[in-house]
């Protein structure tokens, strides 16, 4: 499938894999924050460790950025925190690799909400680095057009009555 976007954000995403309390999970994952960029390592390298945690650099996604959500991405900087998406598919329980497939990382607060009802999918926020608050400023700065919001009208026409046949219905007889 071919994509629309007009801009695409390089990140590379960090996950961690913390010890879980729990007699049904051994653990618990989740992304903490995204690099800016490729990192040279390859997806699922170990870059850190303390007493219950470990983090990976989980691999590399795209923020794609499209005009007809810039609504979206400026609610989004305008909050006080803005954050990114991201979403981590869980492998299948046999697989030999890694515990997870990058989804999608976003900056759209709605598409971001609609990803949390997937059934096993992982999807959390992460803090939005400076130099993308950056570039998404600059592509809303580009790309935005105010769009007016216009309520539907109901028709007003005849109110119907239940059980009256309208004018209009012929009686075949």
């Amino acid at each position: 499938m071919r994509s629309t976007a007009l801009a695409r954000i390089v990140v590379g995403v960090v996950v961690e894999r913390r010890k879980a309390k729990s007699p049904w999970l051994d653990f618990l994952w989740r992304p903490i924050s995204v690099l800016v960029g490729t990192p040279s390592a390859t997806p699922w390298t170990q870059i850190g460790e303390e007493s219950e945690a470990t983090t990976f650099y989980a691999g590399e996604a795209a923020i794609e950025l499209h005009r007809t959500e810039t609504a979206n991405y400026r609610d989004n900087l305008s909050s006080r925190t803005p954050a990114l998406w991201i979403v981590l598919r869980p492998r299948l329980a046999n697989s030999s690799s890694s515990a997870f497939d990058i989804l999608m990382v976003t900056a759209d607060p709605s598409e971001g909400e609609a990803l949390t009802d997937a059934a096993n999918d992982l999807v959390a926020t992460v803090p939005m680095p400076a130099s993308i608050i950056d570039t998404i400023d600059r592509f809303i700065a580009e790309h935005h057009v105010e769009r007016p919001f216009n309520k539907r009208q109901r028709d007003r026409g005849e109110p119907r009555i239940p059980g009256h046949r309208s004018e209009n219905t012929k009686n075949s007889k």
